[in-house]
């Protein structure tokens, strides 16, 4: 993860992790012998953290699947403004421009994602159908991840991330609880 987010998806070599551990490339490929393995390890590795954030923030007794998907919101892109998100999901990215197998890995992760908001968007919003709540997933997913060249960490406006985080929470909660499918149309 380290050399994602300090170095770059060109540095993200077997034998660049491998001298980063300082370990022989040898003992790293026998467990790693394709950097795809890696990716999803790493991959699964933050679907366990996100799974404890979830559960510590927004899996909560009692809370509204409104405030649920504020809270959502809200983590999401407050990670949007660390160091760590910021640089390796955007080095993700380009990995997976080039490579099928990591897209697909990457797809993979951020249907788990989809998955978290469209329980609630389906619950706020119960006149949608399946794909049209998806629909509005995609847009609230990518409302929040086209942020990060411009609102995250080190990026030009990071300072604004607390006002667009509050324009967030207001309209795409606004936009789970009331679109249409006239409104898709």
């Amino acid at each position: 993860m380290t050399v994602l987010i300090d170095e770059g998806a060109s540095a993200f070599t077997i034998r660049r992790i491998a001298a980063r551990c300082d370990m022989k490339v040898g003992n790293v490929s026998y467990h790693f012998p394709r950097k795809e393995m890696l990716i999803q390890v790493l991959l699964d590795e933050l679907v366990a953290f996100y799974g404890t954030m979830l559960d510590e923030t927004v899996r909560i007794a009692g809370l509204s699947a409104e405030e649920r998907l504020r809270r959502i919101i809200m983590m999401c892109l407050e990670d949007i403004s660390d160091k760590r998100t910021t640089h390796l999901f955007t080095e993700l990215w380009a990995l997976a421009n080039h490579n099928d197998v990591i897209a697909d890995r990457v797809r993979a992760f951020y249907e788990r994602v989809h998955g978290v908001i469209g329980e609630y968007v389906a619950v706020l919003n119960p006149r949608l159908t399946p794909d049209e709540v998806h629909t509005v997933v995609l847009f609230i997913s990518a409302s929040m991840e086209g942020s990060t060249p411009f609102l995250g960490h080190g990026k030009p406006w990071a300072h604004k991330m607390e006002a667009f985080t509050a324009l967030a929470v207001k309209s795409l909660v606004d936009i789970a609880r009331t679109t249409t499918s006239r409104d898709m149309a």
